[in-house]
C-alpha cells in the first residue's frame, strides 16, 4: 500500500510534468489533396542547330556553358565552294543580261523592218521568241544567284535566341555535312516541367480545367508554385498516359534542361478537398512497428495510443491519421516527454 504523502507528491508531479508538455487540440479540416509524379524538366525555347551545307568548321566562338546573344556569330564553316557558287551565278547573270540585250536590239531591228516591208512577219516572231526567251533566261540566272548567295549565308551559324549553349556537337577542323547537328542553345528564363499522367488520374483531379500544381526540385531543396498548367489534347495509344506541361514562372534561377523535378498536382475546386484528421508530425512515436500519440486522457495524464496514419498533405507537413484518433481531442506534441509524464502518473492511476 503506498502511504497517502507519496501518493500525493507522486500525482502533484504527474500534473506538473503534465503541465511542461506541449499539447495541440486537432481538428478535422479540408485538406488539398496533392498527386505526386515524375517530371524532367526541358527549356521552353530551345534551338538545336544543323549543318545546311556540307564544308570544313574554319571558326568555333563558343562552348558549352557560354551565354549567347540573338544574332551572335557562334560557328562558321568554309564559304570557299559557296562563294566559287556566287561568283559562277554572277557570271551567269551577266551573260543573260548581254544576250537580252542583243535580244531586244535584234527584235526591234526586226520590227523596223517589217514596217518598211523589207522582212516577213516570220522573221519578227523568231525575234521576239529569242527576246522573250533571253528575259526567262536572266530571271533564271538571277534566280541560281539569290539560291548560291542563300546557300553562302548557311556558311555562317548564328544564335536564333539569347540564352545559353546547352552543349557542342562539333569540333573545329571537323566536316560539317547537311543535317548534322552542331549545337544546342536554349533560354534559361524560360524553363518547365513534363509529365505523362494517366488518364484516370487527371480524371480524378477534377479534368485538365481546374489542374493546379507546384513543383518540386529535390537537387535544390526548394518547391515552386506553377505558373500554368496546360494538358496536351492527345493520348499516347501505348501507355494511355497525357503529356502535361507544367511552366515554371518567369526568370526562375538554377534550373537545368533534362534535370528531375517531382511535380505534385491538386485540383482549384474546394468540392475535391477532404476533411481528415491531422496531427503535428512531431507528435507521432514511431517505436519499431508501433505508431502511436500520446492523448491527453482528462485526469491529469496522458494515454499512448496506437494509430495509422498517412501522407503529409497538411499546409505545414501535418500527418494524416487513418484510424485511432477523432477530431477535439488533445495530443502531447512532445511525445518522450508526454511518456515520462505518464510514467510518474502511473502509481496514481493504480492506487
Amino acid at each position: 500500500m503506498i502511504p497517502p504523502f507519496l501518493v500525493a507528491l507522486l500525482g502533484s508531479a504527474a500534473f506538473a510534468a503534465q503541465a511542461d508538455v506541449p499539447v495541440v487540440r486537432i481538428e478535422a479540416h479540408p485538406v488539398m489533396r496533392a498527386q505526386p509524379a515524375e517530371a524532367t524538366i526541358e527549356a521552353v525555347r530551345q534551338s538545336v542547330l544543323a549543318a545546311q551545307v556540307a564544308g570544313r568548321v574554319v571558326e568555333l566562338a563558343v562552348d558549352a556553358g557560354d551565354a549567347v546573344r540573338r544574332g551572335q556569330v557562334l560557328m562558321r564553316i568554309d564559304a570557299a565552294e559557296a562563294a566559287a557558287a556566287v561568283a559562277g551565278a554572277d557570271a551567269g547573270v551577266a551573260r543573260a543580261e548581254a544576250d537580252l540585250i542583243n535580244a531586244r536590239a535584234e527584235y526591234e531591228r526586226a520590227r523596223s523592218l517589217v514596217e518598211r516591208r523589207f522582212v516577213s512577219q516570220s522573221a519578227l516572231d523568231q525575234a521576239r521568241t529569242r527576246f522573250d526567251a533571253a528575259e526567262a533566261q536572266l530571271r533564271a540566272a538571277r534566280a541560281g544567284r539569290g539560291q548560291a548567295a542563300t546557300v553562302q549565308g548557311y556558311t555562317t551559324i548564328a544564335s536564333p535566341l539569347d540564352g545559353l549553349v546547352a552543349a557542342r556537337h562539333i569540333e573545329r577542323g571537323e566536316m560539317a555535312q547537311p543535317g548534322r547537328v552542331l549545337l544546342t542553345v536554349y533560354d534559361p528564363t524560360a524553363m518547365r516541367a513534363l509529365v505523362d499522367l494517366p488518364q484516370q488520374r487527371i480524371a480524378e483531379l477534377g479534368g485538365a480545367a481546374a489542374l493546379r500544381a507546384r513543383i518540386e526540385l529535390p537537387d535544390r531543396g526548394r518547391s515552386i508554385d506553377a505558373a500554368a498548367v496546360t494538358v496536351l489534347p492527345a493520348a499516347d495509344a501505348r501507355t494511355h498516359t497525357v503529356r502535361v506541361r507544367v511552366d515554371l514562372p518567369a526568370g526562375t534561377q538554377d534550373v537545368l534542361p533534362g534535370s528531375f523535378a517531382r511535380v505534385h498536382f491538386h485540383s482549384a475546386d474546394a468540392s475535391t478537398q477532404t476533411a481528415p484528421v491531422m496531427v503535428p508530425p512531431a507528435a507521432v512515436l514511431r517505436r519499431g512497428e508501433l505508431t502511436a500519440v500520446y492523448v491527453v486522457d482528462g485526469r491529469g495524464g496522458f494515454t499512448l495510443r496506437q494509430v495509422r496514419i498517412g501522407q503529409a498533405v497538411g499546409p505545414q507537413g501535418e500527418v494524416e491519421v487513418l484510424a485511432g484518433l477523432a477530431g477535439g481531442e488533445s495530443v502531447a506534441v512532445d511525445p518522450v516527454r508526454a511518456g515520462i509524464a505518464a510514467q510518474a502518473a502511473g502509481p496514481v492511476a493504480g492506487r
